[in-house]
């Protein structure tokens, strides 16, 4: 592959509420078993990128300890490898990331170190399968400068969201509003790019001796009539997680088998593996429709949910269109309904959890565990 890859995997999001207090956006659990992040670059390994940098920040030691080997994702080579990047402090840079664009400029020697001639940038919180190879034979046959992978939105989604672009009958993009207060359109970025790594060098110099510290309003939007700028269509699944219900319906989109055939049926997602058992069915447990991940023991009732890792649920137990993330234990005689329960949460016998008015609730608890 004639690329390099960066995924931008440091942002925080107020929208995930308290889902984001201990973890990066990146790191949320998805789909039973994976991380956000494991799509952006088990992407990048099945596009054959051998060379990846990972830039984290917000709440990193999650991801961190996530990415701690790169052979999960066949990333273990002598040529290329995976990089993570966290900010650090050196004699002539005192700040954290300030920006995307900064971020890449705070770790521009791997730029400048590499041999290849092009650069694929995605974010860490896209749910979605794609070979960047496509994009990049794209990129070439337009000619273009900067290649934006762009999707349209359901009628349902909130658009102001994204990026909102619009484009000439050759898909060149005329127009890049990011985050509008109202949008007004359909088709958005996706935050995966295309660019010349030597352009993209030049570009972030400039912008950092301007003081200008964000991807895509300091250099895409800002180039969008003096560059080429092309949009490259993508018409399969796509999710970003950014949000609490957003994050909740991706997770209840994988009890769908659609979905699920669409991302698993050739085995093309990869992610850190536990050494747990298999999933545990008492006797007397009832399952319909839902994910149970490794390393639970289901006892009571479950239906149209998503079990995470090692999640036991107790006896006259009923857990319905809910999200229980990794290593949960839930005692006898509780009911969840339209809820997302945080991970290492105990939660009491006999407790009532229900989201009212269509609204996702999260539980927290603190309860130890041990002294109940």
């Amino acid at each position: 592959m004639k690329a390099i890859g960066i995924v931008l995997a440091g942002g925080n999001s107020n929208k995930m509420r308290e889902l984001s207090n201990k973890r990066a956006i990146a790191a949320m659990p998805v789909g039973g078993c994976y991380r956000s992040i494991d799509f952006a670059i088990s992407n990048m390994t099945n596009s054959h990128i051998q060379k990846l940098a990972v830039l984290t920040q917000y709440n990193a030691r999650s991801l961190n300890e996530h990415l701690s080997s790169s052979k999960w994702w066949d990333f273990g080579r002598k040529q290329g490898g995976l990089y993570v990047f966290n900010p650090t402090i050196t004699s002539d840079n005192g700040f954290w990331y300030r920006g995307t664009a900064d971020a890449i400029y705070q770790n521009i020697d791997y730029l400048r170190n590499s041999h290849e001639p092009y650069v694929v940038i995605a974010s860490g919180d896209g749910i979605y399968t794609m070979d960047y190879s496509d994009v990049v034979d794209y990129h070439i046959e337009k000619q273009a400068d900067i290649t934006v992978v762009c999707t349209k939105v359901g009628g349902n989604e909130d658009a102001s969201r994204f990026g909102i672009v619009t484009m000439d009958s050759d898909n060149r993009i005329t127009s890049f509003d990011e985050k509008p207060i109202v949008a007004r359109g359909k088709e958005i970025s996706i935050g995966v790019y295309v660019i010349r790594r030597r352009l993209l060098i030049d570009m972030i110099e400039q912008a950092q001796l301007e003081e200008r510290h964000d991807l895509v309003r300091d250099i895409i939007v800002r180039n969008v009539s003096v560059r080429k700028i092309y949009a490259y269509n993508m018409n399969s699944y796509w999710s970003n997680i950014s949000t609490v219900d957003s994050y909740y319906r991706t997770n209840m989109d994988f009890l769908k088998k659609e979905v699920r055939d669409h991302f698993f049926k050739n085995g093309s997602i990869y992610s850190k593996v536990d050494d747990l058992p298999p999933a545990k069915h008492n006797s007397g447990s009832v399952v319909k429709n839902s994910l149970v991940s490794s390393g639970c023991i289901v006892n009571g009732y479950v239906e149209n949910s998503v079990l995470f890792k090692k999640v036991y649920v107790g006896n006259n137990t009923t857990i319905k269109n809910s999200i229980i993330l990794n290593d949960v234990h839930i005692g006898d005689n509780v009911y969840i309904e339209n809820c997302i329960v945080e991970s290492r949460d105990t939660i009491k016998a006999n407790s009532h959890y229900v989201g009212e008015d269509g609204k996702i609730r999260i539980v927290v608890e603190k309860n130890e565990r041990y002294t109940i």
